[in-house]
């Protein structure tokens, strides 16, 4: 025999000194960026306890979820589920001050709601870019978690780009996914990057999963908050019509010379809306907004959201075997509640 024989199957790593210490010092610089992530940032987040009156019933049913002050003069960010349908509220900051608060306006679509106080110089965060964070980075989330107010928790981006749908049924996207613990009462608490900054708005967690939470992009409460303040809603264009995604018949695709799969098939048009005016049709496909190729409704509502309100547009629509080229003047969307 060449020489023994190990029993081991496998070799064991023991860390040495030196890696202990380095592995030390970056739990250490975790809990040091986290802290000052929280001393900076945790005053400025407030509970929000409102009260929804359950119809047949003398009492009131409590709600409860978090807010971020976003200005010193006192402006509050927060879910539209939260204070939806509230008959009161009773904002609170940190060290539990009570901050007379109402409703400014609200965004169903991006389950984003803005608050205000008549408060000033208050404690408040910085909105930050979402659009350069990257999957892995440290991510902080600060709230009420079953009105424990204050509580921290951390983990990291899991996943950018996500898509959810709100209430009234719009696609809100490039949603933040993420491990950092959320439990009822984080809806609308903010979620902080290392550096302190507000880089989404906490609004949904997956009951059945374990650490898995959503955040609305900063970018998106940026675009929204602004137009809440003026206001009170998000002014978006409405053409009036209801539709469903269809594929399209290789056929028809070659004939019109058309590169996309799908379109979306008109199932009801309001006569005295615009596209009603505009000749839309029921059973009309939808095939394209201004040359840009329409495959699902939402490329419709994202078109409508960034496109100015009673400025004329084109749909391009296959009618039977026809093309037509319609033109039609959005007009602003009616509130839905």
């Amino acid at each position: 025999m060449d020489g023994p024989v190990s029993t081991y199957p496998f070799q064991r790593s023991v860390p040495s000194a030196d890696t202990k210490e380095s592995d030390a010092e970056l739990l250490d610089a975790y809990s040091r960026a986290v802290i000052r992530v929280v001393e900076s940032v945790g005053p400025a987040v407030v509970s929000v306890a409102v009260g929804k009156r359950v119809p047949g019933q003398r009492s009131e049913q409590m709600g409860a979820g978090s807010g971020v002050i976003v200005s010193p003069d006192g402006y509050i960010l927060t879910n539209d589920h939260v204070v939806m349908g509230a008959n009161s509220m009773v904002v609170r900051l940190a060290d539990g001050t009570p901050l007379s608060s109402r409703v400014v306006g609200s965004d169903p679509a991006t389950d984003l709601a803005l608050l205000k106080t008549d408060a000033g110089n208050l404690p408040h965060a910085v909105l930050g870019d979402s659009s350069s964070l990257a999957v892995g980075q440290l991510a902080i989330a600060i709230g009420n978690p079953f009105g424990f107010s204050s509580t921290v928790s951390t983990g990291v981006l899991s996943a950018l780009g996500r898509a959810l749908r709100s209430r009234d049924g719009r696609l809100i996207e490039n949603i933040i996914q993420h491990t950092a613990p959320l439990n009822p009462g984080n809806s609308g608490g903010p979620l902080v990057d290392s550096r302190g900054r507000v880089i989404g708005i906490n609004t949904a967690i997956i009951v059945m999963a374990q650490g898995i939470g959503f955040s609305i992009p900063a970018d998106t409460a940026a675009w929204v908050l602004p137009q809440l303040m003026a206001h009170g809603r998000v002014r978006r264009g409405y053409l009036g019509i209801t539709g469903q995604a269809r594929p399209i018949d290789r056929s028809m695709a070659l004939f019109h010379r058309l590169s996309a799969e799908s379109a979306v098939e008109v199932v009801s048009v309001d006569r005295s809306s615009p596209a009603g005016r505009a000749g839309v049709r029921v059973g009309d496909l939808i095939v394209g907004i201004n040359g840009t190729d329409v495959k699902h409704v939402d490329d419709i509502h994202r078109f409508l959201a960034a496109w100015p309100i009673a400025e004329t547009l084109e749909l391009t629509i296959i009618r039977g075997r026809q093309r037509v080229v319609l033109k039609v003047m959005p007009t602003e969307a009616p509130c839905r509640k």
